[in-house]
Formats: C-alpha cells, sequence, structure tokens
C-alpha cells in the first residue's frame, strides 16, 4: 500500500516540477535578491517597498523592449544591470553595473548623467514607461512616444533592473505590452528561444 502513495506522489512531483519548468522557461517577472526591503506581488510584476531587483531572464537577442507602469509615484528607477550591480544601494546608476532612468528623468551611468528627458516630460502616476536596449544603447519612451534620449556605456550579460523607495509603486510589462514596440524590438527571449 506505501509503495503506492509513494508511485503517486512521485508522480504529482513530477508533474509539478514539469509545470514550474514551462512557466518559469516562458514568463518574466521580477526576482529578488539580497534585499528584505522590497515587495514583490502580482506574480512578480509589481515592485514597492525599497530597493531593487532584476528580472529573471537576461537581455540575450540583438533589441530587446520591455514597460514599466508608474502607479504610485516616488523615487524610482528603470533601465539595465548586471548582476554585480548593488540592489541596495539606490539610487543605481552610480558605477558600471547599472544604467537607469531616474524618477526625476536623468539616464544616470556610473555617475554620471549621460542624457535627460525633455522638458515637461518627467513620467507620472499612471504613465508607461517603455525601455529599448540593443546592446549599445539604451532608449525611453513614454506612454509609446521616444523621448529621444539615448545612453549609452554598460557592458557585458544585462537583465532588466528596476528600483522603488519613497512609496513608489511601479508595474513591470515584458509581454503584452500597453504600446507597440518600436520596429525591430520584442518582448525579451530566454536564450533557448533565441536558438
Amino acid at each position: 500500500m506505501w509503495g503506492g502513495i509513494d508511485d503517486e506522489f512521485s508522480q504529482l512531483l513530477s508533474e509539478i516540477l514539469f509545470i514550474y519548468k514551462e512557466c518559469t522557461a516562458t514568463s518574466h517577472f521580477l526576482a529578488c535578491r539580497g534585499r528584505t526591503d522590497v515587495v514583490i506581488v502580482k506574480n512578480g510584476r509589481r515592485i514597492c517597498g525599497t530597493g531593487g531587483c532584476l528580472a529573471n531572464a537576461p537581455l540575450h537577442q540583438n533589441k530587446s523592449y520591455f514597460e514599466f507602469k508608474i502607479q504610485s509615484t516616488g523615487i524610482w528607477g528603470i533601465g539595465v544591470a548586471t548582476q554585480k550591480a548593488n540592489l541596495n544601494q539606490i539610487p543605481l546608476g552610480r558605477d558600471v553595473h547599472s544604467l537607469v532612468i531616474r524618477n526625476d528623468g536623468a539616464l544616470y551611468y556610473n555617475n554620471e548623467e549621460k542624457n535627460r528627458l525633455p522638458a515637461n516630460s518627467l513620467p507620472q502616476e499612471g504613465d508607461v514607461v517603455g525601455i529599448t536596449y540593443d546592446h549599445v544603447e539604451l532608449n525611453v519612451y513614454l506612454n509609446g512616444k521616444n523621448m529621444h534620449c539615448p545612453a549609452s556605456g554598460i557592458r557585458g550579460t544585462v537583465y532588466p533592473v528596476v528600483y522603488v523607495d519613497d512609496s513608489a509603486i511601479l508595474d513591470c510589462q515584458f509581454s503584452e505590452f500597453y504600446h507597440t514596440p518600436p520596429p525591430g524590438f520584442e518582448k525579451i527571449l530566454f536564450e533557448q528561444q533565441i536558438f
């Protein structure tokens, strides 16, 4: 009798692991490491609290696009970062491990302002900030409109990154976008989907 239960349990566990692998191999979500003050809810799609998170997959393809919707304003930043980025030290963009647009409209890399959104174009509550990245240049889109403020400098394998503080709440979209990606750019692909 116990052998039958063990066999059923083993089969159930195998099915659960298969479903988990399928979900994590095709879904993008935020994954935090090292910061206990960050809260991720809504199936890994919403960030609040204090600190930063990387997406669960790097940007392997040549032209990637992703979005963040500002649910509540505060201190925030979005962009790309390597796994060496210190997600506990915000704002990001202070070193060679992150390139981000901050809530004040400035794009920072290595503690240097690389560009800035045009005047009167600061993202507000309810706005959608789109990011394109082609392994050379990061560009910002506000509610589907190109802000023409490219920034570059970061090297190596990068991931989408977001940080929040001071009551900011942001939702990420790695597929099913609010706005159509610019021509040639697409949702983040897992490495196995590229080959």
